[in-house]
């Protein structure tokens, strides 16, 4: 099976240095995949959402509390 992007490449290659897999499978992967130009990924990552900026606060009043209602005359 050809390998599908350099990434891929990179950690088969990461993979036969530390002995996980053999020569042989590296090199088989290797031969299939020719001299094709690869994709760095074959699905790239999802874009990053734009943060929601924070709500600003009003200016408080005079001891941090809502000032009285006023009660109405007729």
């Amino acid at each position: 099976m050809p390998f599908k992007s350099k990434a891929q490449r990179r950690k088969f290659a990461e993979l036969l240095v530390t002995g996980k897999i053999s020569p042989e499978t590296y090199e088989e992967w290797n031969r299939e995949t020719g001299g094709a130009k690869l994709p760095e990924r074959v699905h790239p990552k999802p874009a990053a959402k734009p943060k929601r900026k924070a709500k600003t606060k009003r200016a408080s009043t005079s001891k941090g509390r809502r000032p009285k209602a006023r009660k109405r005359g007729k």
